[in-house]
């Protein structure tokens, strides 16, 4: 039930435009909380009264990450100690997601140490947006939810593209579940699998090796949850084309864009390259013709108010499926 007090919104330094636009929605004023000592030490101070107040925090752990990272630890700190009722980390893109499991000998479960900071430190509630692997929520003993960037990018996607003549694509086996979600929710005419090889020893490094699906004069959406150096989105987009595509684009929802992604996607057969705002965008994409930004700060101001309010998030702001429709 929720308080007579309001809520608070603070944010720091991650993406300030997000989290201003979430604040626009929702008709509040965030507070930036942020400076910085000489020596680069992060200070927190918080300027308005939070006893007994719900705080939402709105920072995505983004590049640079571990400073990202530090800052939400200590506003979340900050908060419990002003005695704020309740703490919900908003975290839109979660560093480290896609170190989630022991994929070799001698390395750390990085997701599991970093949300298990982020629960020391005092927050009572995760929010993310397409976290990489579905199993993270279990690293905590919080309650952890995860929204889907499909809310926020579909109605886009119906814009541009027909029914009739579209094929979804994932661009390797691991992203399966997402791309037959979104062809059943853009009621394509089926879905096309890319398989590539990763070299476990290299970051960023993968090769397209060959599909399944029939493309041939299809125009083909591939669909991930991230673009960081787009190796394996452009060599995907390159072996569909190969395949006899009549176009190829891309849905993502977090647009990392590392280098060389700009160059890489520039010289990329992909007609559109649509992603959303959970990250700052650089200013390279943003010039480029063929990039389209769509903004989930609808989504988040949405999920704060259902959080604040104690209604359901799962049966509002997430996308069903045509057979979860109907039962």
């Amino acid at each position: 039930m929720a308080n007579n007090n309001g809520f608070v919104l603070l944010t720091g330094t991650a993406n300030l435009k997000l989290a201003q636009s979430v604040a626009k929605i929702l008709g509040k004023n965030i507070d930036e909380t942020v400076s910085v000592f000489a020596d680069g030490e992060k200070r927190i101070v918080i300027p308005e009264n939070l006893r007994k107040r719900d705080v939402f925090i709105i920072q995505p752990t983004c590049a640079p990450v571990d400073s990202s990272i530090m800052e939400l630890l200590l506003i979340i700190d900050a908060a419990k100690r002003s005695s704020a009722s309740e703490v919900s980390a908003i975290i839109p893109y979660f560093g480290y997601s896609r170190q989630d499991r022991k994929d070799r000998s001698r390395v750390p479960i990085s997701a599991a140490l970093i949300a298990g900071l982020i629960e020391y430190s005092g927050a009572d509630r995760i929010l993310t947006i397409d976290i990489h692997a579905e199993q993270e929520p279990g690293f905590v003993e919080i309650p952890w939810d995860n929204l889907y960037g499909s809310y926020s990018l579909l109605p886009e996607l119906k814009k541009h593209f027909k029914s009739d003549n579209l094929v979804v694509a994932s661009p390797d086996k691991g992203g399966v579940p997402k791309a037959t979600f979104y062809a059943d929710l853009l009621e394509a005419e089926g879905i096309a699998i890319v398989f590539k090889e990763r070299d476990l020893s290299k970051n960023n490094v993968s090769e397209a090796l060959d599909m399944i699906g029939d493309v041939k004069g299809k125009d083909v959406l591939l669909v991930d949850d991230m673009i960081d150096t787009a190796g394996t989105i452009c060599n995907a987009a390159r072996l569909i084309m190969s395949k006899g595509a009549k176009s190829v684009s891309a849905a993502a929802t977090h647009g990392l864009f590392s280098d060389p992604a700009p160059e890489r996607l520039e010289q990329s057969p992909l007609e559109k390259i649509f992603i959303t705002d959970t990250v700052p965008i650089r200013q390279k994409m943003l010039n480029m013709p063929k990039v389209k930004v769509v903004s989930v700060a609808k989504l988040l101001a949405e999920a704060i108010n259902y959080i604040y309010n104690g209604d359901s998030i799962s049966g509002k702001l997430i996308p069903k499926t045509h057979k979860e429709e109907r039962n």
